[in-house]
């Protein structure tokens, strides 16, 4: 159970007070955690939770706010982080960001809001889209109606619609007037490949991803056509891979202080699919004073922070795509000892690496004029390429 939130600038001026409690927190307690904090440094502000001589301490900082609760019995520290956590993006949605100026310009409707999302110390209603049925968020013509009627609460006088409902963040009886519902298989391949072309590890991370837009609150179930490829289904990896689609053959050859470089990217194995946005970046060591690169298909670009950046985009049928060029070495070095990794990125529009594939979507209740659709996507995560 909290029993206070205290906002506080970067000074150490508390610019709110919330006590939540009837036993009421003396605001001493900033004064031992502003002492703390000068005493220890910026370490200090990284400790999500504090034991001082009195109370339990939570933080969390955002844009130069640190946002402070106080408890005097012990209880679950993540309810408390999450919890100002949830405080820091209500108030940042309503004010359209998170600064010192807005809190003090605002502080009216932030008691509100905090009234509303804690009660007598225990989170209450912190969805935003319930809050904003309840709370108007600031704007000038509110501003100014209050100006004139004297009447500075933003509070509505009817409890929103989702509060009672299973789904808070949606409405109890929504309608649309095209029932549509989509579905997206994406998987991201993580791989690893050594320097004589061996993949090190190949894995597939995958997540169903919906856009839903029906009228009430019809179930809904999702069958795979061939469930098999989740037998072994954990909160990490789907399925581990012998190959992938796509291969990079880097060589660097260095020698009296010059480096030739030379990189080909292609189709290992054909998915059936045409691979896009097929890019590859690496890192120029420090070693490195200047480099001329350049490729028979593409852009290449070198940034200021020595990161280069080759977009294939597609990979074309008459040629292989090559990036190739020279590497100028430091004064006094023969020979580059520090090899970089090159990192592949790419996307295949209607495909699954994994395998699975979605068989259908059955829905009860069913709304009229119903729409589905079904997509699959496969795109690079961390895929290295290392010498």
């Amino acid at each position: 159970m909290l029993q206070c939130i205290f906002l506080l600038s970067d000074s150490g001026e508390v610019m709110l007070e919330k006590q939540l409690t009837g036993h009421r927190v003396d605001r001493s307690i900033c004064a031992y955690f502003w002492d703390q904090s000068i005493s220890q440094g910026d370490s200090f502000k990284l400790l999500p939770v504090i034991a001082s001589p009195t109370h339990y301490l939570f933080q969390i900082v955002r844009d130069g706010i640190t946002f402070l609760a106080c408890s005097q019995v012990e209880m679950p520290p993540l309810m408390a982080i999450e919890f100002l956590c949830r405080v820091a993006d209500v108030l940042s949605d309503y004010l359209g960001g998170l600064n010192e100026d807005l809190v003090k310009d605002n502080f009216i409707i932030v008691y509100e809001l905090l009234d509303e999302m804690i009660d007598n110390g225990f989170p209450l209603t912190t969805e935003p889209s319930i809050l904003r049925e309840m709370i108007a968020p600031p704007n000038l013509v509110s501003k100014m109606l209050s100006v004139v009627t004297g009447n500075a609460s933003n509070v509505s006088d009817t409890l929103p619609s989702g509060t009672g409902s299973c789904v808070p963040w949606r409405p109890t009886d929504p309608k649309y007037s095209s029932n549509e519902v989509y579905v997206d298989l994406v998987e991201e391949m993580d791989a690893i490949v050594n320097r004589d072309g061996e993949l090190v590890k190949c894995e597939i991370y995958g997540e169903v991803q919906m856009s839903s837009q029906l009228t009430g609150f019809p179930d809904l179930t999702l069958s795979f056509a061939n469930p098999s490829v989740l037998e072994d289904v954990r909160f990490h990896a789907v399925k581990k891979l012998k190959n992938t689609p796509l291969y990079v053959k880097p060589q660097i050859t260095s020698d009296s202080g010059t480096c030739r470089i030379s990189v080909l990217v292609g189709i290992r194995t054909d998915p059936g699919k045409t691979i896009e946005s097929i890019t590859l970046s690496f890192q120029l060591p420090h070693c490195v004073s200047s480099a001329d690169l350049s490729s028979n298909h593409g852009t290449v670009t070198i940034l200021s922070n020595k990161t280069c950046s080759w977009t294939i985009g597609r990979i074309p049928k008459d040629k292989t795509p090559c990036l190739s060029g020279t590497l100028a070495l430091g004064t006094g070095l023969e020979r580059l000892h520090v090899f970089p990794t090159f990192k592949l990125g790419f996307k295949i529009m209607g495909i699954a690496l994994s395998g699975l594939r979605i068989e259908k979507l059955d829905l009860q209740t069913l709304p009229p004029r119903l729409y589905k659709g079904f997509r699959a996507q496969t795109r690079a995560g961390e895929f290295d390429v290392r010498l």
